[in-house]
């Protein structure tokens, strides 16, 4: 059945998006009568039915909803330097969002190309993705950050940082432990500069590796997010 994303349902009956409606109508061509499935990131996923199939305002009815609970106490929290290529930054958020991912935070470093993003493309996105991976919750996605003010931020967890200076790195899934929450810092292309190591050092971050490959900063997020989901499975 096809699924449908709508962020706030209040009443038994209600529209779909422009964006969604023409989706439901204009692509899929369904019809009055025909059942969709709605999800509101929030845990919740209704089974309605088209009342009026108009596609820059669908109307559809909820015939019942289930209501679903995180289960786990933990999450995962990646705090990530938006690349230059856009492509590769929404290519990581897609894939994450499928893997499992809580947090996602952009930082902007010093060796930063990209300052600026367009969260509301970037949240259409995680939209999309929950809905191709039947997930019912949607990760939250904060405004982009300095680093300096992110790091000193309080976060009850395992904080590391992963970059690629000289110096003792433990293996990143080593040092997992199932059940806690995690924060994760990755870089952009060319890294954390060796001032902003010493401060995650001296914030508590743990210093951390991927293994003896160099990885993009887009690959470094989705090893950090699968590594994270492997060891709490």
């Amino acid at each position: 059945m096809n699924i449908f994303f709508v962020a706030d349902l209040s009443t038994g009956s209600f529209f779909l998006n422009k964006e969604e409606s023409k989706h439901c109508i204009k692509v899929l061509r369904l019809k009055k009568g025909d059942q969709i499935l709605v999800i509101n990131g929030k845990g919740s996923r209704y089974q309605a039915v088209i009342q009026n199939p108009d596609s820059n305002a669908c109307n559809v009815t909820i015939l019942n909803e289930e209501r679903h609970q995180i289960t786990r106490s933990y999450h995962l929290t990646i705090a990530i330097a938006p690349t230059k290529n856009m492509d590769r930054f929404e290519w990581f958020l897609e894939k994450s969002t499928e893997i499992g991912i809580d947090r996602i935070v952009p930082i902007i470093c010093q060796h930063s190309e990209r300052k600026d993003l367009k969260t509301d493309r970037l949240g259409k996105i995680l939209i999309s993705a929950i809905k191709q991976s039947g997930q019912l919750f949607l990760p939250e996605l904060t405004q982009p950050i300095v680093y300096k003010d992110f790091i000193r931020q309080s976060f009850n967890g395992d904080k590391f940082i992963a970059h690629c200076d000289a110096g003792e790195r433990r293996v990143f899934k080593n040092s997992l432990i199932a059940g806690k929450n995690v924060l994760v810092l990755i870089g952009p292309e060319g890294d954390f500069d060796s001032a902003e190591i010493k401060l995650a050092l001296e914030q508590g971050f743990v210093p951390v590796t991927f293994g003896e490959s160099r990885l993009r900063t887009e690959t470094a997020g989705i090893v950090a997010c699968h590594t994270f989901c492997l060891v709490n499975q």
